[in-house]
């Protein structure tokens, strides 16, 4: 309970719903077939939409209980999911409270998304004999070397598994190295994700407000990215004097602590969206979107995109580069990508995002990006065709997963 508390206090719980995270659900369970799909936060659960819209599409019988661990994913779900999906938290991984969540839901099978691997959740599950599936799955190199140490329990952690769908070969190779179960590379389906949602009249709006100014957004920015935007935007107005720096952060509730950071930059006009959808203005400088679920409508009125989490004072890992693309922006990225590996890696290779070692070399590639328009165009075609032809992904995991959907597991 003390880590409830503490959780609340940060604004990382839900009052309301705290009976969630203690296995005591609020809602009754629906009758017939329950398909239970767990995403941890808010990037898992922008993953695991386009899943349950075929899963739900396939199983017309069928409910889908979606579970995730933080505030912004739950928001996200309450105005996406499709009809017979609905939302509860996880609860925290305490033996009782894992069994009191299982007891009353009685999943008729689980699939986990990406990395999420709870020792009391997986082992109960497993003792169920719940067919469980582990999506998405991504295991980066600093995580196989931890994991590495505790062989033995990791191995009776994935023994939960009957497949291990991974995002990449790498993937597939460290996970085979520390379990028996059978592991496949089919991708990452971040590639069959539609494009980010946005509302066309606030599109229209701001379009209308930002009237043709050379605009970057440095998307879901962590502690620390907040101010480097800053200090990127107040060298790089000295050639581009009408530059608008859009910084959407990735937890809008620290909104207070952003403002007071962009406010310390002396000569700067900070604008703040918030729930009132405030445009800029001519004079605003930097932008903060702290709204959520915008994100889609700022990579479109964007030129280019800077992914956050790659220079943050947390040590980084990166946010889903993919959702820049799919809109035809040249994406940019700092040294620490690591959750993130395969998808930069490739997107990299392909010569539609740019990885940045130093704030300096930052400066540099969005100078040249907004200097050289025939660059960027060329990478705004390349971006949207790479993301076109990776769109298949989904179809792959879902032939995968089909017989266990039809019970034949």
């Amino acid at each position: 309970m003390r880590l409830l508390d503490w959780r609340l206090k940060k604004g990382k719980e839900l009052k309301e719903r705290l009976n969630e995270r203690q296995g005591k659900p609020q809602k009754p369970r629906p009758e017939g077939k329950l398909i239970w799909l767990h995403a941890a936060s808010v990037g898992e659960a922008q993953s695991a939409l386009i899943l349950i819209d075929k899963i739900i599409a396939q199983n017309t019988a069928s409910n889908i209980l979606v579970t995730s661990g933080t505030v912004t994913s739950a928001e996200l779900m309450a105005k996406r999911l499709p009809e017979r999906a609905f939302h509860q938290f996880i609860p925290l991984d305490h033996p009782e409270w894992v069994q009191s969540f299982l007891d009353h839901w009685k999943p008729d099978m689980a699939f986990l998304i990406e990395s999420e691997l709870w020792p009391n959740l997986l082992l109960e599950i497993k003792e169920r004999k719940i067919p469980a599936t582990l999506v998405n799955a991504r295991l980066s190199n600093a995580s196989y070397r931890g994991w590495s140490v505790l062989k033995g329990s990791i191995k009776k952690m994935l023994s939960t598994f009957e497949l291990i769908l991974a995002q990449s070969v790498n993937d597939a190779l460290r996970f085979k190295k520390l379990s028996d179960v059978a592991t496949k590379p089919v991708g990452n389906i971040k590639y069959s994700a539609a494009p980010l949602p946005y509302i066309d009249a606030d599109f229209q709006t701001l379009t209308s407000a930002i009237n043709g100014r050379p605009t970057w957004v440095y998307a879901s920015t962590h502690l620390g990215e907040e101010t480097l935007a800053c200090r990127i935007h107040e060298r790089l107005r000295q050639h581009i004097p009408n530059l608008l720096t859009i910084i959407v952060p990735r937890h809008p509730e620290r909104r207070e602590e952003i403002q007071k950071i962009c406010d310390s930059f002396i000569g700067s006009n900070i604008s703040m969206r918030g729930e009132e959808k405030q445009s800029p203005t001519n004079e605003t400088d930097i932008y903060v979107a702290d709204t959520l679920g915008e994100l889609g409508l700022f990579y479109k009125l964007s030129d280019v995109a800077m992914i956050g989490r790659s220079f943050s004072a947390d040590g980084g890992g990166g946010h889903n580069p993919l959702e820049a693309s799919q809109y035809g922006l040249p994406v940019l990225t700092g040294p620490n990508f690591q959750y993130q590996e395969a998808l930069f890696e490739d997107m990299i290779a392909f010569k539609i995002a740019k990885q940045v070692q130093t704030k300096e070399e930052l400066h540099d590639a969005l100078l040249r990006l907004f200097n050289e328009s025939e660059l960027r165009e060329k990478i705004s075609e390349n971006a949207l065709k790479y993301t076109k032809e990776k769109q298949d992904v989904i179809d792959i995991v879902m032939q995968e997963i089909t017989p266990m959907l039809q019970g034949n597991v």
